[in-house]
């Protein structure tokens, strides 16, 4: 709905997901893992603007989405940032970059780089969406 509220809009509104692709495609990723609420991960908004740009985005399986959406609704939300819980998402990444080829992880919410703070986990980088939708702003404020 974002092109729809943007064209409305009286003032400029950036889209973090065109500013997410913007960020993958300088990094040269093909095939970043998506991370982040049952809507995000499954929804087409962020897989039609990344497909635009030749990115193939990968949903976790069915398993591992119903995990990373339980822990982050009912968790990370309410504060819980438990060790148990990185390491699951982190044996996630690993699973992924396994069996489907990732070469990076879109971290789609607010809370998943609060629990994943590293900039990358063996050898597989993270894209915190918030930071750089902010970057963002405050680039084109100052512009």
């Amino acid at each position: 709905m974002f092109d729809e509220i943007a064209a409305s809009s009286p003032i400029p509104l950036i889209s973090i997901v065109e500013v997410a692709v913007t960020a993958a495609k300088s990094r040269g990723w093909k095939r970043p893992a998506l991370f982040g609420t049952r809507f995000t991960m499954h929804g087409k908004f962020y897989p039609k603007v990344f497909a635009r740009e030749g990115i193939e985005l990968v949903p976790p399986a069915a398993a591992d989405a119903a995990y990373i959406h339980d822990k982050y609704m009912n968790e990370l939300v309410n504060g819980n940032f438990a060790p148990e819980i990185r390491t699951r998402m982190l044996e996630i990444v690993d699973r992924m970059r396994e069996s489907s080829g990732i070469d990076s992880v879109i971290l789609a919410g607010t809370e998943l780089p609060l629990l994943l703070r590293d900039p990358e986990h063996n050898g597989i980088p993270f894209l915190d969406t918030m930071r750089v939708h902010a970057e963002a702003t405050v680039r084109y404020m100052l512009e």
